[in-house]
């Protein structure tokens, strides 16, 4: 008998050690799992209502049951109490208050009760790892890390990567790559999320990170911090674009990156399934980096509408379609490097669109200042596109315009002066008429303009404008700026559709502050009913006062 107690102490420290080197875990945890599951099964024996607890010797292997039970004078629960008589016999000096322990001889496993130890262990166990396995990736994102495919279902590659398997997406893999079972494969730790099945671990292939940690890895200037990688843009598994700057004027960034006959970026190009890599010098000037990211076209001239925040890129009409690139490529991805939006055109488009802007332009000065079509002419010819240019310019400017003197500036700015002021009418007009109240008038920044856009939006009085965020109001749209509308007038208002995806009033460049002021100003009259009372008079006063007013 006491060969098979020891046998079998034996066997439970071998399991547990066995258990904990295989998973990579703690023995400790395998060994409380034991315990736990042993006082479950002990429960299920001597009945669920006692509070039963077991201790296995790391050690020994040695195994002790107990109970623990409360001294009491009157015992209302037999399974969690005893009296002070009964208690004595356990614990010398016990008195009631105490916790004491009840020993309780070894259980003999039955069938249900070893199957049911055993889901306890294993699930403690699988706990165990499936923690330690998201410890030890959670802060790895924004690392390569190799792995062994392990299959493919519904399009997405489960990886093994060792301790754990991470997945790469569909849309996160390089179109038109074969992922073959227990095949090695690299990629990018994107994220790592904590899941009741095991941590979740997002892998990529198609991210530009990928591509500079492959830089990296190939060229040495770059891991360490001499070459550095400012931009990157993908269309994974055709063609990319990095922006690439030295901090050791002795080096060449470019000619690093590709090293010698083209070795070092070869190496990134295999990997990324001949992916082809343009390697271009970055610029603080961002007119000289969009030319730069526009290679292998050669771009005539930069116009930079920093407004609008878009770039009109002006190139030979032969050099078009290399700028574009196959179905836009070329464009998207020197936008996504550069972080604007690119606006391709030939030579001759640019100049159609100056004649028609600078005939729109001149026809408004014509009509609203009631001038000649020369003098109209000359006015956009000095830079002049808006009535509040003319209007609020300095004198003197004008007056340097060749054939203009001091009197007819002052003669147009007066003009310019009366013409936005009937502008401002007929948009008063027009806000009356869309019921917006003359109280939103009051508000410091606002147009007569910016009320007609506001009503048309169906905002038409103070709480109307007190419940918007200042992002709600101001904020500018994200889709692809629309070339600018004519100055005669109010801005045209883009479809419902799009003002949903910016500020009502994201057209008028308001900046953050002034539409808080703008906020602000129309919540101020929630506040006026919060003042103090006047303080009530004195009973002396009063009594004056009503003598006063008797006699």
């Amino acid at each position: 008998m006491a060969s098979a107690i020891s046998a079998n102490k034996a066997e439970l420290l071998a399991i547990a050690k066995s258990v904990a080197s295989e998973k990579m875990i703690d023995e400790s945890i395998v060994i409380e799992a034991m315990e736990e599951a042993i006082q479950k099964s002990a429960r299920n024996r001597y009945g669920a209502e006692n509070d039963i607890r077991a201790k296995l010797d790391p050690v020994t292997g040695d195994l002790t049951l107990w109970r623990v039970v409360e001294v009491v004078e009157e015992v209302e629960d037999y399974f969690k109490q005893v009296d002070l008589k009964a208690a004595q016999k356990l614990q010398d000096g016990a008195s009631v208050g105490d916790f004491i322990v009840d020993p309780l001889p070894p259980v003999d496993l039955g069938r249900i009760d070893a199957q049911s130890a055993k889901q306890v262990i294993f699930q403690k166990v699988r706990d165990a790892e499936r923690e330690r396995q998201f410890e030890e990736f959670k802060d790895r994102a924004g690392e390569v890390i190799t792995g062994v495919i392990k299959s493919v279902e519904f399009g997405h590659v489960i990886v093994n990567l060792g301790r754990a398997e991470g997945v790469i997406r569909r849309d996160q893999q390089i179109p038109r790559e074969a992922a073959r079972t227990n095949e090695r494969v690299r990629a990018l730790i994107t994220k790592v999320e904590r899941n009741n099945r095991g941590p979740q671990i997002f892998l990529s292939r198609g991210a530009p990170d990928f591509m500079r940690k492959l830089f990296a890895q190939e060229v040495p200037e770059i891991y360490d911090g001499i070459i550095e990688i400012k931009a990157a843009a993908r269309d994974p598994g055709s063609r990319a674009k990095i922006g690439v700057i030295s901090h050791d004027s002795s080096i060449d960034p470019v000619g690093a990156c590709v090293g010698m006959k083209g070795s070092r970026v070869q190496a990134v190009v295999q990997e990324l399934q001949g992916e082809k890599i343009d390697i271009i010098p970055w610029s603080d000037d961002i007119a000289t980096f969009v030319v730069n990211a526009l290679q292998p076209a050669t771009v005539a001239r930069v116009v930079l509408d920093e407004e609008e925040g878009r770039i009109e890129v002006v190139v030979p009409d032969d050099q078009l379609s290399l700028a574009i690139g196959r179905r836009g490529q070329n464009v998207r991805l020197a936008s996504q490097l550069t972080g604007h939006q690119i606006d391709i055109m030939t030579e001759e488009e640019a100049s159609e669109k100056r004649s028609k802007e600078f005939a729109e332009r001149s026809k408004m000065f014509e009509e609203e200042l009631d001038v000649d079509e020369t003098l109209s002419q000359l006015l956009v010819a000095e830079g002049f596109a808006m009535l509040e240019e003319v209007a609020y310019v300095d004198n003197s400017e004008l007056a340097a315009i060749e054939g203009f003197d001091e009197e007819l500036g002052a003669e147009l700015q007066s003009r310019a002066v009366e013409a936005l002021e009937r502008q401002e009418e007929t948009h008063r007009v027009a806000r009356r008429e869309l019921g917006v109240e003359d109280d939103l008038a009051t508000m410091p920044h606002l147009s007569e303009a910016m009320l007609v856009v506001l009503g048309k939006a169906g905002i038409k009085t103070l709480d109307d404008l007190a419940d918007l965020a200042t992002d709600e109001l101001i904020a500018k749209k994200r889709e692809a700026p629309r070339r600018r509308n004519n100055t005669d007038g109010p801005p045209m208002r883009r479809p419902q559709r799009e003002q949903d995806k910016g500020g009502v009033l994201g057209e008028y460049g308001l900046s953050e502050e002034q539409g808080n002021e703008i906020i602000m100003a129309a919540r101020a009259h929630w506040f006026e009913d919060e003042e103090p009372a006047a303080p009530a008079q004195e009973p002396d006063n009063q009594e004056a006062a009503d003598a006063d007013s008797t006699q």
